[in-house]
């Protein structure tokens, strides 16, 4: 005999003990970062605001059911452009300074900096989800034509903020790449046309990749600056450039490396590392807890993509399905490429780990994403049935 069907409790507690983890991480670890004398200011204090405020953004998104978030899927993208665009024609003022070398932050009194293009990362996971499944119904049959019609469609969304963010911050740019890529590949566009495409897109990256480092007379012709070569040579010969490009990864890979299995304990930081609160946060964990503290942070972080697949898979509803896809492809890029960086396994872009590195605007946002995650959970229904014999 079958019982009668039980709803699964609406609220996932496993990505809320997650996002827990991931603070307490954070806390412990800025705290230690912000012992270096370099640092005047309280991470831990201003990071903690910055959880509670984004708890309550969660609340307040966690209400909108699908057709609430797709209304404002448009208004939050089109917004988020004109931020980014008044961003890139204002002058160079107090209120928008350049700090480590690019104007990315509004500068706002009583809240303090502001980046556009973090927040705009989530709007734009919410228009692609919201074009592409709405193609979808739209285009019941699809054909080379459609889809092409989709692939379009996709790539002006993606390539707007792009091209307004890769004139200041090339980290930030290549994570709308990761959400543009990890969305299409689930958008049901047809091999036929993705497979010539991003081969031609590989051949093409991997030209200027050999000419950048064989043949820079060539591309010094087209006017690449030489710091740029610097740059790359730092990254791949780090220690031959341990006082200029490449000291930040030199001193990250003599933390991570004299942390060893175990680490020196909490507090117990002999190498001092640059930006060891905000960008190079990993470099702290590595060296204080070793290779079991990084597993462990690395393992939370599989944890709660983990969740969101499952969320993804489990909804009904294309449009939270893409979300989560966009979502998933932002914090895998995210964590891979800052914890690559800090192990040279890939170059530095100035990208922060999620939930950990110091930073409003990148942990509010993340909130955020983690808000419309959690909205996807409670809102669509799943049933459960017990059988007694």
């Amino acid at each position: 005999m079958t019982s009668p069907k039980k709803p699964i409790p609406k609220l996932d507690y496993g990505i809320i003990l997650s996002l827990m983890l991931l603070a307490i991480v954070s806390f412990i670890t800025l705290y230690s970062a912000q012992s270096t004398g370099q640092y005047k200011a309280n991470f831990v204090v201003s990071q903690a605001q910055w959880y509670v405020i984004g708890s309550i953004a969660i609340i307040f998104i966690i209400r909108f059911d699908s057709d609430q978030m797709k209304k404002i899927s448009k208004y939050a993208y089109g917004f988020g452009m004109l931020l980014l665009v008044i961003l890139l024609l204002l002058p160079v003022s107090k209120f928008t300074p350049i700090i480590n070398g690019a104007k990315l932050w509004f500068v706002i009194p009583g809240v303090g900096q502001i980046q556009p293009s973090e927040f705009m990362k989530i709007a734009t996971i919410m228009m692609l989800a919201l074009v592409t499944s709405t193609h979808h119904e739209r285009f019941l049959h699809k054909t080379i034509k459609t889809d092409f019609y989709l692939l379009i469609k996709i790539s002006v969304i993606f390539g707007l903020p792009f091209m307004l963010t890769i004139i200041e911050d090339l980290g930030t740019s290549l994570v709308f790449v990761a959400i543009f890529l990890g969305i299409v590949f689930v958008s049901g566009i047809t091999w036929k046309l993705l497979l010539p495409i991003f081969s031609f897109v590989t051949v093409i990256a991997g030209a200027a990749m050999y000419l950048a480092i064989w043949q820079r007379p060539f591309m010094e012709k087209f006017g690449v600056d030489p710091y740029q070569f610097k740059r790359i040579d730092s990254w791949l010969d780090p220690f031959s450039h341990r006082t200029d490009a490449g000291m930040q990864l030199v001193k990250s890979l003599l933390a991570i490396g004299s942390g060893q299995t175990s680490g020196k304990g909490f507090g117990s930081r002999e190498v001092y590392m640059p930006e060891s609160h905000s960008d190079f946060i990993f470099s702290t964990i590595g060296e204080e807890f070793g290779f079991v503290g990084g597993s462990i942070v690395i393992s939370l972080f599989f944890m709660l993509i983990y969740q969101i697949t499952k969320t993804g898979l489990d909804t009904k509803n294309p449009y939270y399905s893409y979300i989560c896809v966009g979502v998933i492809s932002l914090l895998t890029f995210h964590v891979f490429q800052n914890i690559g960086m800090t192990i040279q396994v890939l170059p530095i872009t100035g990208i922060p780990l999620p939930f950990i590195s110091y930073g409003g605007s990148s942990l509010l946002s993340n909130m955020i994403a983690m808000g419309i995650i959690l909205s996807i959970r409670y809102h669509y229904k799943k049933y459960m049935f017990a059988s007694e014999g």
